[in-house]
């Protein structure tokens, strides 16, 4: 392997550095530090010793984000956000073989926490921002450099906050790039890859079910008993299945993946035809449809009193445009006896598949790997591009990471001995650098 380029090592440098800054956010305000107000003061300080101004904004006690902009040559063109978050989840150190947070490189791999989500980028956009303030890189577009805090927790205190009272930072930007996609896949055939990039993320909602009877003695069984009728209901819900529904980022990723990896996929991928994804089965099988995971259950206090209420709480991800449809088919599923409850909701978002900046993307790959192909999949979880989206800006997610045919990438998400092989690292500033110069 030949020797990193300058940018490459300050890359590298500025992710360990980050990932050696503990920001682990718990959720719990009393449980968390200001290891966010730390790690955006480190970019902070690092972007201003090259001449940006920096806005750092903290609206809790340790919650900081910082935000740096770069003026394009084209006015009229709609600004980028590039962001990263600078919290990340908890770790059970007993759990690691390395310090999650001692940034470890063993035979060609770094180890710690945020060496995939997302520590990686954001060391990596730090670099490509300071390069092109001293190169006098002149971008097409401005470039909004963005790091966020409190990703991890829904991004109240971060993306969420400064779209809400700082929308200024955000002005004229009509685009995002972010998490989370960029990872290869391998396609079949030696030399090709398929780069996924996330053009859509699915809706969050929760919903309450509960089911009513009357309280009575354990001993005397009832007719009515509530939680015999929500036992029913929950394993109704578990074993219905909610129908295919072709999103215009589906119907791409279809056609794209199935012509590139030359074996077509039917109307309704079953897991027989999902199998040849691999490890990335999942995390396109959940796209397919809308999901609905029962995850909590309430019922009773005593084991001898027939408790006259039963609960049980659901995680529901639903697809773009789906929002109505999802309510009156699970409605259906659970009947009329069995009230719901609707609680917090987080609308689905859908970017254009055909937008230029695609094309901007498959350009940056097909220059680093001539084999590589760019397509579109759907997100089934959340990031902060839902935030910017009320803003008119549409997001997408493509971290690019070029990894070995048997590295999944989807599964370092929050978990133990989180890892990514420098190499790949490398690629991403490269492929970004790329992107960046020519969005």
């Amino acid at each position: 392997m030949s020797a990193p380029s300058p940018l490459e090592a300050e890359a590298l440098e500025f992710i360990r550095a980050l990932i050696r800054i503990d920001s682990v956010n718990t959720g719990d305000a009393a449980t968390i530090g200001d290891g966010e107000t730390r790690a955006a003061r480190f970019v902070q300080e690092r972007l201003e010793e090259v001449g940006y101004t920096t806005e750092l904004v903290e609206p809790r006690a340790g919650r900081a984000s910082v935000i740096a902009r770069l003026a394009g040559s084209d006015p009229d063109a709609g600004a980028l956000v590039v962001h990263a978050h600078l919290d990340v989840v908890p770790v059970t150190a007993a759990d690691w073989t390395h310090p999650p947070f001692g940034a470890e490189i063993h035979d060609g791999i770094l180890y710690g926490r945020g060496a995939v989500d997302m520590k990686n980028y954001a060391g990596t956009i730090l670099a490509i921002a300071r390069a092109f303030r001293r190169e006098g890189v002149v971008p097409r577009r401005d470039l909004i450099f963005a790091f966020f805090a409190d990703e991890e927790a829904g991004g109240v205190w971060g993306a969420r906050w400064i779209v809400e009272q700082r929308p200024d930072l955000l002005a004229g930007a009509t685009e995002a790039i972010g998490e989370v996609g960029g990872f290869s896949l391998p396609l079949g055939t030696p030399g090709r890859r398929a780069y996924l990039v996330a053009t859509a993320e699915k809706g969050v909602t929760w919903a309450t079910l509960t089911a009513r009877g009357h309280a009575a003695h354990g001993s005397i069984p009832t007719s009515d008993n509530a939680v015999v009728r929500l036992a029913r209901a929950v394993a109704a819900v578990g074993a219905h299945r909610f129908r295919v529904h072709r999103t215009a980022t589906l119907e791409r990723f279809l056609t794209l993946f199935g012509a590139a990896a030359g074996r077509p996929f039917g109307d309704d991928p079953g897991p027989d035809e999902l199998a040849r994804l691999g490890f990335a089965a999942p995390l396109i099988g959940a796209g397919l449809r809308n999901t609905v995971s029962p995850t909590v259950l309430e019922a009773g206090g005593k084991t001898n009193v027939i408790p006259a209420t039963a609960s049980a709480r659901f995680d529901i991800r639903v697809l773009p445009g789906q929002d109505e449809a999802l309510r009156a088919e699970l409605a259906a599923v659970v009947g009329d006896d069995i009230d719901i409850a609707w609680g917090r909701e987080l609308r689905a978002i859908e970017s254009p598949v055909d937008a230029d900046l695609l094309g901007v993307l498959q350009q940056a790959i097909s220059a680093e790997d001539p084999g590589g192909t760019v397509i579109p999949y759907l997100l089934p979880a959340s990031t902060d591009n839902k935030h910017l989206a009320r803003l008119g800006i549409r997001g997408y997610g493509f971290i690019p990471l070029q990894v070995p045919d048997d590295f999944d990438v989807f599964g370092q998400f929050h978990t133990a001995d989180e890892a990514i092989p420098v190499a790949s690292l490398h690629f991403c500033t490269r492929v970004t650098a790329r992107i960046l110069r020519s969005a």
